[in-house]
């Protein structure tokens, strides 16, 4: 694949709780594209961002945001009333993916095995549990486990959830209430038509929360996984249904949870993330060279097809 000399404005920062990532996997791509001769304009999303975009005139967008407003459809949605050519999911899928809740319901009839559970007030769990202990708490519309909290029998957050205990009920309204899986956690990147390996995630502190993603050290990536073969080709194959079924773009990253003992029935997807992180502990990347593609290349496919899409848009007009 062979890319013309293209002026990029990688979108990066933000404000949201993901903005330190965020910074990582744009200056990572901007140097990527810089590499390989493109001329880079990076772009610290501020509130005026709409008037830094106007004025630089980009041939394309790479949108390196992370969590809201970059990944819920707001600044997608931005980009498309300004006529601009962008990396990753459109408005539609970014709306449905960064909501859990809205998530389950554009896959689960469609056979994607998904863990029960329900929406609660915040309130609510300071009574009783949504849920018989062990379970999980998240929020609806965060990514990268911000927030997430695991409820056991044994734990310290009290029985019922104590008021004055920090956790995510604490910062939120609204929580996702879900059985807590046991087992090990998976992971497989999906970019354009093909799904790529799967990771076998092991979190020293036994849980992949945010800490565990960013930190180096913190986490063992296992790539590809020490699994059977069923697995890992349910992981991809599933991988790339929710990818196609929620029309994502460019790339995509979906996380699992594996029951061991169970086999494939034990196996359930988390989430599908359409902006996953592009920093040097990032999960896309390291599949990605697993598989033969360095950086760059990876960081130009993303944006061939972000223009091959617009392209197609504009022949459909």
């Amino acid at each position: 694949m062979t890319l013309p000399k293209l002026h990029v404005a990688v979108l990066m920062g933000g404000w949201s709780n993901e903005r330190p990532v965020s910074l990582m996997s744009g200056e990572g791509v901007a140097k990527a594209l810089e590499s390989k001769g493109h001329k880079v304009t990076r772009i610290d999303m501020g509130r005026d961002v709409a008037i830094r975009l106007a004025e630089v005139k980009p041939d394309v967008v790479f949108n390196a945001l992370h969590g809201a407003p970059g990944e819920d459809g707001t600044v997608q949605g931005m980009m498309d009333l300004m006529g601009l050519t962008y990396t990753h999911s459109g408005l539609a899928t970014s709306v449905i993916a960064i909501d859990k809740e809205l998530t389950k319901q554009a896959l689960v009839p469609h056979g994607i095995p998904m863990p029960g559970g329900r929406v609660v007030k915040s309130e609510e769990i300071y009574e009783r549990d949504p849920l018989p202990r062990p379970y999980v708490l998240k929020p609806v519309n965060e990514g990268s486990s911000v927030g997430v909290a695991i409820v056991t029998a044994e734990g310290n957050y009290g029985n019922p959830i104590a008021r004055d205990v920090t956790g995510p009920w604490q910062e939120f309204d609204e929580l996702l209430a879900e059985p807590y899986i046991r087992g090990r956690e998976l992971t497989t990147a999906v970019i354009g038509d093909r799904a790529l390996l799967v990771t076998e995630l092991k979190p020293k502190s036994g849980f992949y929360d945010f800490d565990s993603k960013y930190t180096d050290g913190m986490t063992e990536h296992v790539c590809p996984a020490q699994i059977p073969d069923e697995i890992t080709q349910a992981c991809k194959d599933l991988a790339l249904r929710a990818h196609q079924l929620l029309g994502c773009k460019g790339t995509s990253r979906s996380d699992f949870r594996w029951d061991d003992t169970q086999g494939v029935e034990g196996l359930f997807l988390l989430e599908t993330n359409t902006q996953p992180g592009m920093t040097p502990l990032s999960l896309v990347p390291e599949q990605a060279k697993a598989c033969g593609m360095d950086y760059p290349d990876l960081v130009e496919e993303i944006i061939a097809e972000a223009l091959a899409d617009a392209e197609k848009r504009k022949g459909a007009r």
